[in-house]
């Protein structure tokens, strides 16, 4: 098992835009949950980059010191467990009309914002999504 540090230069050495910290991508991934949670109103494809900062958690699991793991797991599995009460699960159907989904294995990319507002809404409505129009009232 490898160090933060060596996690984040071996992922990037895998093609990651650079060595990032769990740190980082933790807040990453608390921005953007705290986004959807208030209604995500950028274009579908800043949503579908942002997302990716769960990817790299999900990749550095499986690389990291176990200390480092068991430290951020509760911090990611609460910031998960919101993810999972601020968005829609649909296999990815919405999603995939704009970019390919990866595996299985990673859920969140099968799951939409539950509030659709702004160029994301209107993107993901045109694709089928359900969910809460708040300009809509």
């Amino acid at each position: 098992m490898a160090t933060e540090t060596e996690v984040g230069e071996l992922l990037h050495q895998r093609g990651w835009q650079t060595a990032f910290t769990v740190t980082e991508r933790v807040n990453a991934w608390a921005a953007l949950v705290n986004a959807i949670e208030r209604g995500y109103s950028d274009d579908i494809y800043e949503y579908t980059n942002d997302l990716y900062c769960r990817n790299w958690l999900h990749e550095a699991w499986i690389l990291l010191d176990e200390y480092i793991v068991q430290l951020w797991t509760p911090r990611i599995r609460a910031l998960d467990d919101r993810y999972r009460a601020a968005t829609v699960e649909d296999d990815g159907q919405a999603l995939d009309q704009f970019h390919r989904l990866p595996g299985p294995d990673l859920w969140w990319w099968r799951r939409h914002p539950r509030i659709l507002t702004g160029d994301l809404g209107r993107s993901l409505s045109s694709a089928g999504a359900i969910g809460i129009d708040p300009d809509a009232a």
